[in-house]
This record gives C-alpha cells, sequence and structure tokens, in this order.
C-alpha cells in the first residue's frame, strides 16, 4: 500500500476530498424514520436492513464490526461457520501457536537434566499435544462472541453471498435462504491453503495446513513443500518432536522479505537440528503411496517421507461470495483488489484480511478492519496503523521484525548504521538456557533515527515491541538514544536494547 500523494493539484485534491471525505453520507440518501447512522435508501424492512455489514468473524472481521458499532452504525457480521473467529482461531494462528506452545514445554523439559534425573524420559503424541489446543480455541470463541453480544452485533449465521449491490442472502445450514439489505460491506473472508489440481488432498498421507492439525499420530517423518512462514514453522515443530523434515523450498532463500543476516540465522539453526533445507525446486508430482509419501521434483529427486504437508500458497475465499454482482473480479488466488484505503472499485464495498493477500498476519488484518470501518464512515485517511506492521514469526526460535532491512536500506542510499546484541551474552538468556539469538537494530548514522528491527530468538515477538514504540515516536524521539539513556531492570531480554544501541553507537565516528 502507498501513502505517496501529489500536491501540486490544488483543484484535483479538492475533487478527490469531495469524493470520499465524507464517508457513507455521499453514497445514498438518507433513510427516513432511520434515526440510526447512515442510508440504507431502501424501504424499512424491521431489522432486515443494516447501516454495515462485515462478512467474516476472524481478526479482519471483528475489527471492522467493532470500530463500526463504536461508530454508532448498525452493524451485522455474517458468518458461515457454527462458532465466530474465522480460520484464524479455528486452524491457523491459534491452534498451531498452542500447538508449537505444547511441543516446546515437552522439548525443554526433555532438555533438562533434573527432569531427565527424576522423570526419565518426557514425550508425547502429536494428538496429545494438538489437543492441548482443543481447550484455547473454546475460550477464544467464547470470548469473541461476548464482544458481538455486548455491543449489540447482529450475528447472522450462514453463508453470505451478494445479490446486488446493496443487496445479500445469507443461507443457513438447513438451506433456508433469507435476503438483507446493507449500506456498505467490508468483505473479511479470510483465505485457505491453495491446492493444486495435481496432489491428491484425500489421500490419508497428503495434507495442507489446516488438515494437519487433524494428524492422528506422530509421523517418524516428514517432508514439507513451501518453505514460507507455514511451512518454517512446522518445520521447526516436527523437527522438535524428534521427525525427520525435508523442508523444500521453490526460493533461493528462505523468507526473502526478511533480513538477510536474520534469514542466513534462521536457516542455520534449521540445519543445526536437522533439518534438510532444499532450495530453488518445484514439484513434479507427489505419489501417494500405502507407507508413505514420494515427492517427486523436475530436477529429478525424490524424496519419500511418512507424510507430505502442502505449504504453498493460499486462496481468498472469494469463488462463492457472489462479486460477479458487484463486477469485482478475484485475481487468479481468488484476492480482491483494493486501493489504499482498502477499499475496492465501489467506495461502499472494502476487503480486510487475508483475502486481500500480503502481509496475511491476524495482527495486520484486526488494524485494516479498524481502518476501513473509521474511512468508511468518516473517511479518516490516517494510515500510520497500517504502516511498519511487525512480523512475527514462531519457528524455533522464533523470529520478529520490524521497519527496513539492510538490504533495503543500501538500495536506497540511506547512510545506516548497525548495533547488535547476541543473546549468549546476556545474563537472562544464560540462566535460562536459550542463548540462541540476536538483536539487531538499524539506525541513520546522522540523525540516530531507528530505521529497522530484527529478533531472533526467543521471546523474539515480544521483544521486538519496545524498539517498535520508540521507532514510532515523532522525529528526534525515535533514536538510539533512548536505549542508551535508559536503565533497564537486570537481568532481563529487554537489555538487550541497551546493549545493541552501546554497540551501534561506538561505530559513529
Amino acid at each position: 500500500m502507498s501513502d505517496e500523494h501529489d500536491d501540486s493539484d490544488a483543484p484535483a485534491e479538492a475533487e478527490e476530498k469531495q469524493e470520499h471525505g465524507a464517508g457513507l453520507a455521499d453514497i445514498r440518501p438518507k433513510f427516513k424514520g432511520s434515526g440510526k447512522g447512515f442510508a440504507t435508501g431502501v424501504e424499512d424492512r424491521d431489522d432486515r436492513d443494516f447501516d454495515v455489514v462485515v462478512i467474516g468473524t476472524g481478526p479482519g472481521g471483528e475489527g471492522a464490526a467493532m470500530q463500526a458499532v463504536k461508530l454508532g452504525k448498525r452493524v451485522a457480521v455474517c458468518e458461515k461457520y457454527a462458532r465466530v473467529g474465522g480460520g484464524c482461531t479455528h486452524w491457523g494462528t491459534i491452534p498451531s501457536k498452542a500447538l508449537r506452545f505444547a511441543i516446546n514445554q515437552v522439548t525443554e523439559a526433555a532438555q533438562m537434566a533434573v527432569v531427565r534425573k527424576n522423570c526419565g524420559n518426557v514425550s508425547a503424541s502429536f494428538p496429545e499435544l494438538r489437543a492441548s489446543a482443543a481447550g484455547v480455541i473454546d475460550r477464544q470463541v467464547a470470548m469473541r462472541r461476548t464482544f458481538y453480544d455486548r455491543n449489540g452485533v447482529t450475528l447472522l449465521a450462514g453463508h453470505a453471498r451478494f445479490t446486488g449491490m446493496h443487496e445479500f442472502a445469507v443461507t443457513s445450514e438447513n438451506g433456508h435462504e433469507t435476503r438483507y439489505t446493507s449500506d456498505a460491506f467490508v468483505v473479511a473472508v479470510g483465505s485457505r491453503p491453495f491446492r493444486p489440481e495435481n496432489i491428491d488432498f484425500s489421500h490419508p498421507r497428503i495434507f495442507d495446513s489446516d488438515t494437519i492439525l487433524s494428524l492422528e499420530e506422530t509421523p517418524m517423518s516428514i517432508t514439507i513443500y513451501g518453505a514460507g512462514v507455514i511451512g518454517c514453522e512446522y518445520a521447526s515443530m516436527f523437527r522438535n518432536l524428534g521427525c525427520k523434515v525435508n523442508l523444500v523450498n521453490t526460493r533461493d532463500k528462505l523468507l526473502e522479505f526478511l533480513d538477510d543476516e536474520i534469514i542466513d540465522a534462521l536457516a542455520y539453526h534449521l540445519r543445526d537440528r536437522g533439518v534438510v533445507i532444499r532450495h530453488r525446486e518445484s514439484i513434479e508430482h507427489a505419489e501417494g503411496q500405502d507407507d508413505g509419501v514420494v515427492l517427486h521434483l523436475k530436477s529429478g529427486k525424490k524424496l519419500k517421507s511418512d507424510i507430505l504437508l502442502w505449504a504453498a500458497g493460499r486462496s481468498g475465499n472469494t469463488e462463492s461470495l457472489g462479486l460477479d454482482q458487484l463486477e469485482i473480479e478475484p485475481n487468479r488466488r481468488g484476492q480482491i483488489e483494493v486501493d489504499e484505503n482498502l477499499r475496492t472499485k465501489h467506495k461502499h464495498v472494502y476487503a480486510v484480511g487475508d483475502v486481500i493477500g500480503y502481509p496475511s498476519l491476524a495482527s495486520a488484518a484486526y488494524v485494516q478492519g479498524r481502518y476501513a470501518s473509521m474511512h468508511l464512515i468518516e473517511g479518516r485517511e490516517d494510515r500510520t496503523a497500517l504502516k511498519d506492521i511487525p512480523t512475527g514469526i514462531y519457528t524455533s526460535p522464533e523470529i520478529s521484525s520490524v521497519g527496513q532491512t539492510e538490504r533495503e536500506l543500501t538500495e536506497a542510499n540511506v547512510p545506516y548504521e548497525v548495533g547488535q546484541s547476541m543473546f549468549k551474552h546476556l545474563a537472562r538468556a544464560q540462566i535460562a538456557g536459550t542463548p540462541v539469538g540476536m538483536l539487531k537494530l538499524l539506525f541513520h548514522r546522522e540523525t540516530r533515527e531507528i530505521l529497522g528491527i530484527h529478533c531472533f530468538g526467543r521471546s523474539a515477538s515480544e521483544i521486538v515491541h519496545i524498539g517498535q514504540a520508540i521507532m514510532a515516536q515523532p522525529k528526534g524521539r525515535n533514536t538510539i538514544d533512548y536505549f542508551v539513556n535508559t536503565t533497564f531492570n537486570y537481568p532481563t531480554m529487554a537489555e538487550a536494547y541497551r546493549v545493541a544501541a552501546l554497540n551501534g553507537y561506538n561505530r559513529l565516528f
């Protein structure tokens, strides 16, 4: 998304503000007798007309719905599944991170000498570890359902599809269809794993990132095709379970959007743990057998393992949404194109979250949902929250970053310097027995403004937010000087910022 604009043409700018700045007040005539929000422009049909309808109850849908109702609008959300929360809660972020936490707990316990001495070998099967996620999911669903109930958001249960520019239908599980109208829409239907036609996903040994959570036993070996965020995360998890792991990457490097030093660190530690990484490979076909799966690569290689996890790409859930009624055509991956304000080709229809593609993060989706409702209703265009969204990758150890990478700064000819702190030198990391990792600060040589923060190691996704808070401060207050002059508790992981800042400061001359 771009924030660039040209102020040289004042009349054009005024015209743009006239079109978008007033929000929904411009879109349709006022609804007489409504007394609520902006207009539907149709005959009042009791409870069947809404100001804003959100399709999907994942992070993006929840953010949009909560913001819209807080701004005084009559809001409904549509959810085709029995429980709210979307893919994030039921198949993605929550269950996979709960599973990772359980695996890490068992792994760490098994490595502790005192535990081995007193308890013997510590182990758990994949189904046992997966079961620990069920309680978390139930609590998440119950909590999120109360958000809608407390705020008076109408929940429409069933599959929603557009039937006109301001009309939609909801089909319940029993096939009953009800039609409604709304002034505006926020599409937050999420995504699912991309499934190519030449892969037999009905085979009991072939999985994607949704179905892998139903695995009934711990495999001895696994091949993961696709080394994006999901592929790398599951490679770490299964290796921590003691599985032999083949990680097949179609690109030159792992997670190329990260800083090069972090990429190299991740690749080193995965290999050090025993993960076999194969770069620049592409699939010919997958052969499911009774005792495993053989992955045939175009390079001529053949990889056999107990199971295959397909983790190459995702598709937007748009195929039965009725977008043709709006003359909106998704791309080949089912994603909807939006402008810098998350608006489609129609000024009353927005889209947020995974269905619009990058960055495809739950955290980003929630922020996008809130922004979409604010722009839709009030015309607000403060995109601060949409910029510098931190990345959290839950490999072992985990990775998190915000801001620019060394590669980007070099290409932009920005004079920057680097400050580093190795976790093995921190007392807290030594005490916890987690010495693997580092914190890296990139800052401007002349102004000392923080330009990027990159962290690799335990609790990286938490540690990064300390630096993010300073980086977001006004000019002059967003420098490494804050960390140089601040007292940190000792011993803590947070003091990595002081060490890194001093390390970088000493490079200046």
